[in-house]
């Protein structure tokens, strides 16, 4: 079986199917079988060093995880007649929309670091993709980054109008709370709204969206002004926040729904950290570099606008060598979790070599 590796271990393939079926990597604890006595292990690539898998093998672990959340995102999308169809059918054309569901995989891989089942955590990494998607239906707005195009489909309010839009984004912002406060245990349910509202909220998703603007609106600084530290503090504070707050939220609650102790909630931070910023710089190297087609959305904004990106301020070559250097970090951060960690170890390695 192609999958995560590490020496000695291999990891347990998720089961595929309806949503009566659980994928729980901890449903047994007997001893995990060793690779040399699995014949599926034949012919693979030995395991990169520490906790990684190659690029193929991530992406099974992404088809497996889209496998088991896309049909609980559909579930969570079926409401009573009360709702109104349109806003509805926009709701439904923007979440289950083809995806990576990065953030699902975050939830669900960091339960599973923390001894926990996907099962219990299928809540969590619901509800932090359908903040994901709130966020992108408004980002996408005219009155925002004006974008058309997102997963290779005309945007919301292209597909739909403005005010679609924006409604369809208030509805799923209330229905990833309404989730989370059903679907956990009454004792873990309250932490995990106040951590995704927190994440979502004037201190991180939303904060860092308007300073992202502030530049280009001209509600801040002049960034020519700015020393390049400088420059690289504001940037880093923006990424921080608008993008890499939710990874950091999701792999939180993934672990308070496993569970998990004060010094693997520490670990799962470090490597968000490391994990959110590494992110961002890939995006922003594929922006520059990529194209229409492997994004599924335009591409060259950036440098068209202006905007402050670790590209345009340190340039290509040093960008993709800070992203490099910072996977790595996450990756190394989560060996302490052990061989079920080593889907986000492979994660953090692949988001920097990904084309899309």
């Amino acid at each position: 079986m192609a999958g995560c590796q590490v020496p000695g271990r291999i990891a347990t393939s998720h089961p595929r199917g309806s949503l009566s079926e659980t994928a729980p990597p901890h449903a047994s604890s007997g001893p995990s079988t060793p690779a040399t006595d699995d014949p599926a292990t034949a012919g693979l690539a030995p395991p990169m060093q520490g906790l990684d898998a190659g690029e193929d093998d991530v992406a099974a672990a992404l088809e497996r995880v889209r496998s088991f959340i896309d049909p609980r995102l559909d579930e969570a999308l079926v409401f009573s007649a009360d709702a109104a169809p349109r806003l509805v059918e926009a709701m439904r054309y923007v979440v289950l929309a083809p995806g990576k569901r990065l953030r699902p995989a975050l939830a669900l891989w960091a339960a599973e670091a923390c001894g926990g089942s996907w099962e219990a955590a299928a809540p969590a990494a619901v509800a932090v993709e359908l903040i994901h998607a709130y966020s992108l239906v408004h980002d996408d707005l005219p009155a925002m980054d004006d974008d058309d195009l997102r997963r290779g489909r005309p945007t919301c309010h292209r597909a739909f109008d403005e005010a679609t839009a924006i409604l369809c984004g208030d509805a799923l912002q209330a229905k990833a709370f309404e989730v989370l406060a059903d679907g956990l245990p009454a004792e873990r349910s309250g932490r995990a709204c106040a951590l995704l509202a927190r994440a979502a909220g004037a201190e991180a998703l939303v904060g860092g969206q308007t300073d992202d603007l502030a530049a280009e609106r001209g509600w801040a600084a002049d960034h020519g002004t700015m020393s390049p530290v400088e420059r690289i503090a504001w940037m880093e504070r923006i990424n921080r926040r608008k993008t890499g707050a939710l990874f950091q939220a999701a792999l939180a609650i993934g672990g308070l729904a496993a569970g998990a102790d004060a010094g693997q909630r520490a670990v799962l931070d470090r490597f968000g950290r490391g994990f959110g910023e590494a992110f961002q710089i890939a995006d922003d190297l594929l922006d520059a570099e990529g194209t229409e087609g492997s994004m599924g959305k335009r591409v060259g904004k950036d440098a068209g606008r202006g905007k402050l990106t670790l590209p345009t301020v340190v340039g290509i070559a040093a960008a993709r060598e800070r992203g490099t250097a910072l996977a790595e970090e996450a990756a190394a951060a989560v060996g302490s979790l052990g061989p079920d960690a080593c889907h986000l170890a492979s994660l953090a390695r692949w988001i920097v070599r990904r084309n899309h």
